[in-house]
């Protein structure tokens, strides 16, 4: 990793041509006035070859304000990229007052002696005088061609590039990559990533393993049985029996709780619903907790954050299921098993530092007292004696255990846990200005010993496209601004262990060069909306490209972007690093109105496959475009495309609605929109601005650009939650996530504590978020001051 971080002592944002660098020659040894001077060029080059496709771009947030320079009054200065005007190049030049004087010469001195003469020096002064303006006017138009080649190159950059993915080399990626994942160990399918990404021409792709610590399923089945009638189940309903046990022996195995305890318990079966705090506070009202079973529901609420509620009330087991209720009516899924994580992220043997050679090992089994199972809602129906069908006129019943009614279960789980290799494909393409500026893009590929569903393959096939479009590029001599790193991760089953290990390992480097991280995890889970969830720096972004695409197609769904918890390998890069992140993905409508948090089951057995809810692969396509759009526009803008006042106005709405003692919270909020407002109008204007832009004082806007978020990553969370608070628990809610629970907290415990806890960790967010917008403007002004 240390080999791609060069750090660059004159980092001007400049585009240059590859083919016109001798050999040997290295970007950081420009004069800086050259630098100026080609960026100068290429600003007036883009205006005067800006496509009217692109006046589109207008921003939806009514708070935002058009920040107007009066020279150059038709710009839109809230966008970060740089607008279109509707001034050419020349109009500008003859308004200014120095344009004649520019090109005029003195006129020769009148001799009295010989008027012809006179008359004809005079007549051929005008005509130099002429000729002089003309050269000038057309010097100015012609030689900013040859030094802006990249620069022209992004105007139609994208599209020339990602017009050829195509849906159908997609298709074909996917089946091939399905058909590896019977593969005993996830070798086989790294190798073929990697082979594949060097093949497109990326760069050093290397492997990068980790041994570490996974929790497999055991020898044999879990099972639960009814202590009354002594009937024993499977986790899929069925009954115990050897033949069972054949037929589906790999649905059975794989029925479970990564990282649960294991062992055996015999208790009475509570019903906790969806094991909120209003849940468990009803209960411990009528019934003795301690060391009970309780039968919970999937979804609403964070599995961990759920879990540690019910552990703390004594709880000794739990049994997990799925209401049919909570799942779209064409998801038949009452007798799919599924598997979930109770690992919060990475190594559990090394939590907090990389499985390297030579770490120090802990003994971490299990991650949790409780003994968790995974069961089908076929199971809850016989073990609560309801019927399989509890629709009744289109009204589906939610299942229930009747508060009267008494089960005892007996439970038993069985896992071991071993050290296994986990693996991670890397490959680098290297920038041409800025390669110590990193934009991560990750998939991820299926990992041995965890379910097989097919998210993996969309994940893979998708990234693969990207790369093929992008290494056609540039192998006619075109390479990005910043360098772009493609990451398919291993251990994503077990906690995003694969993505942890390697940003544990190289914290310190993507602490300070990594600028933005595209997820590409499970991008097909439905087929009938677009759903994108971005950072709120880069929310406009994400509009942007969304109504761009969608003025490409017949039908246009309205823009659907929030700042949610996701499931996936962006965890560590926006709950550690602070990173700005994006994400595209289709979603079923149903399932975006039903509970939050159902993802973090994983089905052995998907009921609709990734081809029968895209059968043509368009959603792929669109999916890796959209994707590839706001990777290259990250990649090459010289002002990254992030937006400030987005972040404040964002913390603001978090702060709305009937919550106490958040009146201290509004002051600091107003007073950072203040400092974020100030900061985009009095920086994003000259460094937008070709005139004032300075390439050193680029770099430091850009520095401080992709640092935003850090100011809101706080150290102490509920299990389950973001440590980054700009990110809510889903988009139902719009308040801080970590101030939403501190109100649940009181009340199980009737006590202020955690509130006032929870109010210092937001204002302290806020407050460092406004100290270092006020410290940056600071900083730009004395630099300012200092050149002058």
């Amino acid at each position: 990793m240390s080999r791609h971080e060069i750090p660059g002592k004159k980092m001007a944002y400049q585009k240059v041509n590859a083919d016109q660098r001798a050999p040997g020659h290295s970007q950081y040894l420009d004069n800086d006035d050259l630098q100026a001077t080609a960026l100068d060029l290429e600003w007036d080059m883009e205006k005067e070859l800006e496509e009217p496709g692109f006046d589109q771009f207008q921003l939806d947030s009514a708070e935002n304000q058009n920040l107007e320079n009066p020279e150059t009054a038709d710009l839109n200065l809230d966008s970060i990229q740089p607008a279109t005007s509707p001034k050419g190049r020349f109009q500008r030049l003859q308004e200014e007052s120095d344009y004649v004087t520019r090109y005029t010469r003195s006129a020769p001195k009148s001799n009295p002696c010989n008027f012809c003469r006179l008359l004809k020096i005079l007549c051929t002064a005008t005509i130099l005088f002429i000729l002089g303006i003309l050269i000038g006017y057309y010097a100015h138009k012609n030689c900013p061609s040859n030094a802006t080649t990249s620069g022209t190159l992004d105007l139609h950059l994208y599209q020339e590039i990602l017009k050829t993915i195509q849906a159908e080399d997609i298709k074909k990626s996917f089946r091939n990559l399905v058909q590896l994942y019977k593969s005993e160990d996830d070798t086989e399918i790294s190798k073929k990533i990697k082979s594949h990404w060097t093949s497109l021409g990326l760069e050093d792709v290397q492997f990068v393993n980790y041994s570490v610590l996974l929790n497999l399923p055991g020898p044999s089945a879990s099972s639960v049985s009814l202590s009354s009638s002594g009937q024993c189940f499977h986790p899929n309903g069925q009954p115990c029996s050897e033949e069972a046990r054949k037929h589906s022996s790999q649905d059975l195995l794989y029925s479970y709780a990564a990282y649960s305890a294991k062992g055996t318990l015999e208790a009475e079966v509570i019903d906790v619903s969806y094991g909120n705090a209003d849940d468990l506070k009803r209960i411990q009202k009528m019934k003795n907790t301690t060391n009970k079973i309780a039968l919970l529901k999937l979804g609403k609420l964070p599995l961990l954050y759920k879990l540690s509620l019910l552990e703390k009330a004594g709880f000794g087991g739990v049994l997990l299921y799925i209401d049919p209720c909570d799942l779209p009516k064409t998801a038949n899924l009452s007798y799919d098993t599924f598997m979930v994580s109770l690992n919060p992220g990475g190594d559990p043997s090394t939590p907090g530092y990389p499985s390297v050679d030579g770490s120090f090992r802990q003994n971490r089994s299990n991650l949790t007292s409780l003994l968790v199972q995974p069961i089908s809602a076929s199971l809850v129906a016989k073990l609560i004696s309801s019927p399989n069908s509890r629709t009744k006129n289109s009204v589906c019943s939610p299942l229930e255990l009747p508060n009267n009614d008494q089960r005892i279960v007996s439970m038993q789980i069985q896992t071991v846990t071993k050290f296994k290799t986990v693996t991670n494909v890397v490959g680098y393409l290297k920038g041409l200005t800025s390669p110590d500026r990193y934009i991560i893009v990750g998939s991820h590929h299926h990992t041995a010993y965890s379910y097989y569903g097919q998210e993996w393959a969309s994940s893979t096939a998708i990234i693969t496209a990207f790369i093929r479009a992008l290494m056609l590029r540039v192998k006619r001599g075109w390479r990005p601004d910043r360098t772009i790193v493609f990451c398919s991760w291993g251990g994503t089953a077990f906690g995003n262990i694969g993505s942890y290990e390697w940003g544990e390992d190289f914290r310190k480097v993507l602490q300070r060069n990594v600028v933005a991280y595209i997820s590409l995890h499970s991008p097909i889970r439905g087929n009938s909306s677009l759903y994108s969830v971005a950072s709120p720096s880069l929310q406009q972004l994400v509009v942007e490209k969304n109504n761009f695409n969608c003025s490409r197609r017949a039908k246009c769904q309205e823009t659907n972007v929030s700042s949610v918890q996701i499931e996936g390998d962006a965890d560590y890069f926006i709950n550690h690093l602070g990173i700005p992140t994006v994400q595209f993905a289709y979603e079923d409508i149903t399932a975006l109105e039903g509970p939050s948090f159902l993802s973090e089951a994983l089905f052995l057995k998907r009921a609709t496959k990734i081809e029968e809810m895209d059968p043509f692969f368009h959603l792929h396509e669109t999916i890796t475009k959209l994707s590839g759009e706001v990777i290259l526009q990250i990649a090459n803008e010289p002002v990254l495309p992030f937006n400030a006042l987005d972040i404040a106005i964002e913390v603001q709405n978090s702060l709305k609605g009937d919550q106490p003692y958040t009146h201290q919270l509004l002051a600091l909020a107003s007073r950072l929109r203040e400092s974020a407002e100030l900061f985009q109008s009095d920086e994003m204007r000259p460094a937008n601005d070709p005139k004032e832009r300075i390439p050193v004082r680029v770099r430091m806007l850009n520095d401080i650009l992709q640092d935003m978020e850090k100011s809101f990553l706080v150290e102490q969370v509920p299990p389950g939650f973001y440590r980054n608070i700009l990110y809510h628990l889903d988009g139902k809610t719009s308040q801080f996530s970590i101030l939403l629970e501190a109100w649940e907290h009181c009340k199980l415990l009737a006590s202020n504590e955690t509130i006032q806890e929870a109010l210092s960790e937001v204002l302290n967010s806020i407050n460092s978020a406004q100290v270092y917008f006020k410290a940056g403007l600071d900083v730009f002004d004395s630099v300012f001051v200092g050149k002058n």
